[in-house]
């Protein structure tokens, strides 16, 4: 049981709610309302084990780096609480159950799961080669909402898919907006470590400024969305609360102070992730 709990706390498990939400709205966008309880079931149990399976392999991938990083080196792992092999044992378990739920959920889930499985793997090394390591590690969450859609309507390439590919990409700006807000924090490591992000080529300041333009393009994304998919009120009030939060987001975090960092990356973005998702299932739900 301590082992599992550390585990847990590795991965920051509570995190998966910032991911979560858009895999239900891909689910119900593409349902059109609510899908069955089979499904329900499957996606949310596809959803938790890819992000575990994500979170583990590069816990795993970083350990070395994480050992020196001052922020990081107090960790399950780099603290002894939990082994190596534990965490392989969680991934591998972790990868067999996202093939047991894309086998469950449709041909066409399981066709595509070995390209989801790579993305979710390689990100973990993306840091070491390209400052473009934001936005892999957000097409690779955006990866849910489309996965979600595939699940349901059992295509994802034909023009009738496009909303699902909207999604993708806004939630690939979301999370690497926010991502590069949170690698702001390691800029004098990850220069001394000869990682790769945009804090470390070129300061936080460009990289709060790219933020703001990746959130720019989330919102224009999510509007989108609403306008193939022909959602009402309840939805475009959902896509106003989420602006005035990614507003304050940004208002929290400065170059030279990111003594409120943690606020932004975890309380705000839980409720953008939940906010735009309850908007969008009251619109259909109500349409």
């Amino acid at each position: 049981m301590k082992q599992l709990r550390a585990f847990l706390d590795l991965i920051k498990f509570e995190h998966t709610i910032f991911a979560l939400p858009f895999a239900y709205l891909g689910m119900v966008l593409a349902a059109r309302g609510l899908p069955t309880l089979a499904q329900f079931i499957w996606i949310t149990i596809a959803m938790a084990s890819a992000r575990t399976l994500g979170m583990g392999f590069n816990r795993l991938a970083d350990r070395h780096i994480d050992a020196r990083n001052p922020r990081t080196a107090k960790r399950p792992i780099q603290t002894g609480k939990i082994s190596v092999r534990t965490v392989v044992a969680g991934v591998i378990i972790s990868l067999l159950i996202l093939a047991l739920a894309a086998w469950q959920l449709s041909p066409l889930t399981l066709a595509l799961l070995p390209g989801a499985v790579a993305f979710l793997l390689s990100y973990a090394y993306a840091k070491r080669f390209t400052w473009l390591s934001h936005f892999i590690l957000g097409f690779t969450d955006g990866l849910a909402p489309i996965g979600a859609w595939a699940a349901i309507k059992g295509s994802v390439f034909t023009l009738h898919d496009l909303p699902a590919w909207l999604l993708l990409f806004a939630v690939t700006f979301w999370i690497g907006g926010f991502d590069l807000i949170y690698a702001c924090q390691d800029t004098d490591f990850d220069r001394a470590e000869r990682l790769h992000s945009v804090p470390a080529r070129w300061g936080n300041a460009a990289a709060l400024a790219l933020a703001k333009v990746s959130h720019i393009a989330t919102v224009a994304l999510l509007i989108g969305t609403g306008l193939l998919m022909s959602l009402g009120i309840i939805y475009w009030l959902g896509i106003a609360a989420v602006i005035v939060l990614l507003i304050y987001e940004h208002l929290l975090v400065k170059p030279d102070d990111l003594t409120r960092l943690n606020v932004a990356f975890f309380n705000i973005n839980g409720y953008i992730s939940i906010t735009i998702f309850v908007a969008a299932f009251l619109a259909v739900i109500i349409h």
